[in-house]
């Protein structure tokens, strides 16, 4: 997501907060999305043939106050007098706000009104890229357990990894998680320490709550790929985005600066110890 710079009279206006938003998701410039000053930009057919023409289009969500989405997707809210309305991007599962290009959200009271998805036209047709395999291999520099969402994490030297399950004593082999156990990518979760030493103060790892801190690899590149750590092998699942929940732990603004840049999903398929300092490389044969 990339966002776009607005006038002060864009920020105060509805279809222009919905084109910014349109435009940050999509990383185009703002300039080139049709915007009608006086009609509802969602209904708006030149919003509509644009988005056509690039193979896309704008789904409704049905239920945008409850809705989640691993991904961006445009939400239009009111004020808390209800009497202005406004676009912003929201992002994750829980979705919390990524970007507010009028400022809306900054006071309490604001609600959702409506959402939508801009989308495919035809799935099947859409140019899906893979980031490379990562050519270097990295360590883990720190690991990190906790027993239960909202406890605190403990660091720990070595770990026993259980296949399937996750990290011994950790809340997503207890099942007692923000998120359910079991499932596919639930058992063990990755962050860049370059991505937690970007942030100023550090991010930490009651803030992250990644259960190891990787340097040296690309850990996107790991998504669909099998992976060792020392003689433990994994498997990529899914990049672990951010959500509301991420940013509550963080009490800071983390959610947008995390976006495709949050980490790792991945699962444990051997028993084994995990340590700091084991190698971690993908797994090409």
């Amino acid at each position: 997501m990339k966002e776009v710079s607005l006038s002060d009279a864009e920020r105060r206006s509805e279809p222009d907060t919905f084109a910014a938003c349109v435009a940050a998701i999509l990383e185009v410039p703002l300039a080139v999305v049709p915007r009608r000053s006086r009609q509802d930009a969602a209904r708006d057919w030149g919003m509509s043939r644009w988005l056509g023409g690039l193979g896309l289009g704008l789904a409704r969500i049905a239920d945008a106050a409850s809705f989640a989405w691993a991904g961006p997707w445009v939400a239009r809210v009111e004020s808390a007098a209800g009497k202005q309305r406004y676009s912003v991007v929201m992002y994750g599962v829980p979705s919390g706000v990524a970007w507010d290009p009028s400022g809306v959200t900054a006071a309490e009271g604001w609600a959702i009104t409506d959402g939508f998805l801009i989308a495919p036209a035809d799935v099947a047709q859409a140019h899906l890229t893979r980031p490379p395999l990562p050519t270097a291999a990295g360590i883990v520099e720190s690991l990190w357990i906790a027993p239960a969402a909202g406890e605190p994490a403990q660091p720990v030297s070595s770990v026993l990894a259980l296949a399937g399950e996750g990290l011994d004593g950790d809340r997503h082999v207890a099942g007692t998680g923000t998120f359910p156990s079991g499932l596919a990518g639930s058992a063990l979760t990755l962050i860049e320490a370059e991505v937690c030493d970007s942030f100023t103060p550090p991010l930490l790892a009651n803030e992250h709550r990644r259960n190891v801190l990787t340097r040296g690899i690309s850990l996107n590149g790991l998504v669909g790929r099998d992976f060792a750590i020392g003689a433990i092998r994994c498997r990529g699942i899914r990049l672990c985005e951010p959500c509301r929940v991420i940013a509550g732990y963080a009490g800071r603004p983390v959610l947008r600066p995390l976006i495709h840049r949050g980490g790792l999903r991945a699962d444990i398929l051997d028993n084994g110890t995990i340590a700091v300092g084991d190698p971690i490389s993908p797994v090409t044969n």
